[in-house]
């Protein structure tokens, strides 16, 4: 098990060097930065001093190394727009984004399971039929679509929760259940998919044997095992959902990082960017590691290598 882990933790670190060199490359090669930074008025004499104050006159290569060892210490530069640190920047607005994701899926969690359970023991029914349309429709629906319906009757016409802000709790639920329904269907089909199985094992055939009750056999022992898999797709889900957030904030005007990383785009602040990217790819990589621990400290065949 420990080979399998060292493995997956040194394939991680060698993803997250390449997302840092991709982050910086890409965004080096969308213009002169200088010009973007000064604005089409500014006097070539200006430019140049400007390359001067921010280093984009050294080799890319020095920038570059000066950029990853910042980053290492979690300075990346300050905001063009803003004019402040971008650390400070994103420590302002992760909280809401965290909280945005965590809501987002406990409501994919708090679906997905009982669905798959349910769509699992009526294998073939209408019900299982209605679980497999919902999975269908929820990974085929644009999340901004639906969250702008979700505004347009919870928020606009019953005026059951707030339209847009995070000043609230409430403020959460529309774009929390507009996030979380996509990741949904994937936690509903690995959970009924793993329900099938379990429930063809023998241990299940001898706990009913025994006389066991059907709730008994269902969730302590059946749905245990079963939900194994969709804890350890949990974790890759929540990373997703932190990337996705940058759609969902701006259509609920969430103050988190995903609008930040809108305006900064909008603005063409790059160490803004640059730094929202990192952290939400590192985020990602960090929740796949943990997963694939999670899965080698579960899984008798991988704890067996």
């Amino acid at each position: 098990m420990w080979a399998f882990v060292f493995k997956r933790t040194l394939i991680a670190l060698s993803v997250a060097l390449t997302i840092s060199v991709l982050c910086f490359s890409l965004l080096q090669l969308s213009g002169d930065l200088a010009l973007s930074i000064g604005g089409p008025e500014a006097t070539a004499e200006q430019v140049e001093q400007i390359r001067k104050d921010y280093g984009l006159d050294r080799p890319v290569v020095h920038q570059f190394a000066t950029w990853l060892w910042g980053a290492v210490q979690l300075d990346f530069g300050r905001s063009y727009y803003y004019q402040s640190d971008v650390t400070d920047l994103v420590v302002e607005r992760l909280p809401v984004t965290m909280t945005l994701g965590v809501m987002s899926l406990a409501i994919a969690l708090g679906v997905s399971i009982p669905l798959g359970v349910v769509a699992a023991l009526k294998r073939g029914s209408w019900i299982d039929r209605m679980a497999m349309a919902i999975a269908v429709t929820g990974q085929a629906m644009p999340n901004f679509w639906f969250g702008l319906t979700l505004i347009i009757v919870f928020a606009v016409k019953l005026q059951w929760f707030p339209a847009a802000g995070s000043d609230s709790w409430q403020g959460f639920v529309l774009p929390a259940i507009a996030l979380g329904y996509y990741a949904t269907p994937a936690m509903m089909r690995l959970t009924r998919s793993g329900m099938l199985e379990v429930l063809e094992a023998d241990y299940i055939r001898t706990a009913r044997a025994k006389g066991l009750r059907t709730g008994t056999v269902i969730f302590k022992h059946a749905l245990r095992n079963a939900v194994i898999p969709v804890v350890a797709l949990a974790a890759v889900e929540l990373g997703f959902m932190l990337g996705g957030s940058v759609v969902i904030e701006t259509v609920f005007s969430l103050r988190g990082l995903g609008q930040l990383a809108w305006n900064a785009i909008s603005r063409n602040d790059y160490p803004v960017v640059q730094a929202i990217v990192l952290i939400i790819a590192l985020f990602y990589i960090v929740l796949t590691l943990l997963a694939d621990i999670l899965n080698a400290i579960l899984d008798p065949r991988l704890r067996a290598r």
